[in-house]
């Protein structure tokens, strides 16, 4: 063998070799000599993992898996090829004693063990660079010498969406309107969700160990941003495999919200199998860089084998850690609750058994009003108030649609949606409007009541501007929308009288600790 052939081989094993190392210390600044770590910390448009969160994943798994050379490891959404490369150097290590010679180690390593499915034609093309060091796997540059294909074991290939009657994809649900491309643009027909594992590696494979970072939304063709989540298609799919081990990132919305996952999240929180859960409440302070993902992101180890409770730990905003191995389900409730903290405070409340505050909050469009309702700023006789979006103006009586007789009655309007930010303590809702009688609203608010009295109106004001109140509010609303919804875990009170933190923290017995908690968690409403 030549020289030449040496060194490049020489070259090849140290790309697998070399840990990544931070060469200069803090008070010169951070300097960073792996690509992947440049590439996470590109923007917040793609979502990409930086080798230290890849390997902190990595980490939940039995390192054994690492030692043994019959490990199979899938990465069913390539996006940087990051899980696949870490997963590489630990089986280098794990499999020394097993193959010593390093070329025959790295060929059983890339050709038996390690597999990927990427995400588009680029990322797969990333991939193959970042995992064989070449893009092509049977290159002159490649880190493996036993490939017979360019393509390796890093498989894409342009898949279609496959459309129904109602125009959506029977795969991911994709809008027709929005996705029905040509092939000069991609069309996000995900291969792994769209295509039977044996089409894509020629036979039905068992994975030990699934692992990625699944593309999180796509636009559903509404209103403006419009999006509908398709993570869940990726770890449904991912289970149907039934691998050993599944550990995926996503966003943290299913806890309690998100569009269309409700049968996902039924089916999370009863997944007994869910071994492992850590939760960010900030994304950036998973992913780095200023990343915004409303409602936090979090990954989690589902092990086949396992049956019990969940290890979860939470990292707070202010850098804290708050562990605690429970049930995902608690009762008959419906979301996970994501707080340790809170879980005894619920269960203080949910002990009395009273009705709850969402039979008496409205559905969206409680008089039928849009948002972009015309109004106008100069009242006739037959003219009435409507609270909107930037104030109040006047309507005509004629124009309501619906619920016509609360309009003679006293009610309270609040913002269908409020953005509370991610840092503690938040306000959760926006301060709630005491609505007097001859008033309605549009599409903006939702409405509490109506209250044949004023004063009933005034007392439960007071009782939506208690701390209490709002954090039984924040314990369902993850993102800023405030639907009746994310009031089923406040009780009614006798609203004869208004309601002070004080009154309630003593109706329901919390103690000192539990308490602190909520004061910490929900700033005063003014």
């Amino acid at each position: 063998m030549s020289n030449e052939s040496n060194s490049l081989k020489l070259s090849k094993r140290a790309n697998l070799n070399n840990p990544i190392q931070a060469t200069k210390s803090r008070s010169v600044g951070t300097y960073s000599p792996d690509i992947l770590n440049c590439l996470a910390n590109l923007s917040s448009d793609e979502v990409f993992t930086s080798p230290e969160l890849a390997s902190r994943m990595l980490d939940l798994l039995p390192q054994e898996l690492f030692s043994s050379p019959k490990t199979r490891i899938l990465d069913p959404c390539c996006k940087s090829g990051v899980f696949l490369r870490e997963a590489a150097k630990r089986l280098l290590a794990g499999l020394e004693q097993q193959i010593p010679d390093l070329q025959q180690r790295i060929d059983h390593i890339m050709t038996k063990q390690l597999f990927g499915i990427a995400c588009t034609d680029l990322t797969a093309e990333m991939s193959r660079r970042t995992l064989y060091c070449s893009k092509h796997a049977d290159g002159k540059y490649s880190v493996s010498e036993a490939f017979k294909s360019d393509s390796g074991n890093v498989w894409y290939q342009r898949c279609q969406h496959k459309w129904n009657a109602q125009g959506r994809c029977e795969h991911c649900g994709a809008s027709k309107g929005e996705y029905l491309r040509t092939d000069t643009r991609e069309s996000y027909a995900y291969p792994f969700i769209h295509k039977p594992i044996k089409e894509i590696f020629s036979k039905s494979m068992q994975f030990d160990v699934i692992i990625g970072n699944p593309p999180y939304q796509m636009s559903d063709g509404g209103n403006s941003a419009s999006a509908t989540p398709i993570y869940q298609y990726f770890i449904e799919h991912s289970k149907h495999l039934n691998p050993r081990y599944l550990i995926m990132i996503i966003p943290a919305r299913w806890f309690a919200g998100g569009k269309g996952l409700d049968d996902f999240r039924a089916t999370m929180i009863s997944d007994t199998r869910l071994k492992h859960l850590e939760d960010y409440l900030n994304a950036s302070d998973c992913f780095g860089n200023g990343v915004e993902i409303k409602g936090g992101v979090c990954f989690f180890l589902w092990d086949r084998d396992y049956n019990g409770a969940c290890h979860i730990i939470t990292h707070t905003t202010n850098g804290e850690l708050s562990e605690s191995t429970r049930f995902m389900k608690i009762g008959d409730n419906d979301v996970f609750i994501r707080r340790n903290e809170a879980v005894s405070i619920l269960d203080k409340v949910l002990q009395k058994k009273e009705h709850t505050f969402d039979c008496i909050v409205s559905s969206r469009k409680p008089f039928g009003l849009p948002t972009n309702i015309e109004s106008h700023c100069c009242k006739e006789s037959e003219d009435i108030v409507i609270y909107q979006r930037g104030g109040t103006a006047f309507i005509k009586r004629s124009r309501i649609e619906r619920n016509k007789e609360w309009v003679s009655k006293f009610k309270i309007y609040i913002s269908k949606a409020y953005n509370a930010g991610d840092d503690f303590p938040h306000q959760i809702l926006n301060k709630p409007i005491l609505g007097g009688k001859d008033t309605c609203c549009s599409e903006t608010y939702i409405l509490i009541g109506p209250f044949d009295k004023k004063e009933e109106s005034i007392n439960v004001k007071s009782y939506i501007q208690t701390k209490f109140f709002r954090f039984l509010v924040s314990l369902r609303k993850i993102s800023q929308d405030a639907t009746s919804k994310v009031y089923q875990f406040v009780p009614l009170q006798d609203f004869s009288h208004p309601w002070t933190d004080e009154m309630l923290y003593k109706k329901y017995g919390l103690d000192d600790k539990e308490i602190a908690f909520i004061e910490s968690m929900i700033r005063p409403m003014e």
